[in-house]
């Protein structure tokens, strides 16, 4: 996949405003280590994002 650099900026604003969210409703003793960090991310984007994400991809590839 080949991004312009504009939207290589778009998706950083995105992610960086995702992360925001996410720091703010994580508790703080799940995220002291890299480790602890890494896995809480991983479990929200297996169960927040990524099945919206294939929503989205599904919802275009069918019409």
């Amino acid at each position: 996949m080949e991004l312009t650099p504009q939207e290589q900026q778009e998706m950083q604003e995105h992610i960086l405003g995702i992360s925001k969210i996410l720091y703010r409703n994580t508790p703080k003793e799940k995220i002291k280590t890299f480790e602890e960090i890494e896995t809480t991310v991983r479990a929200y984007m297996q169960t927040e994002l990524s099945p919206d994400i294939a929503e989205f991809f599904f919802q275009k590839s069918v019409k």
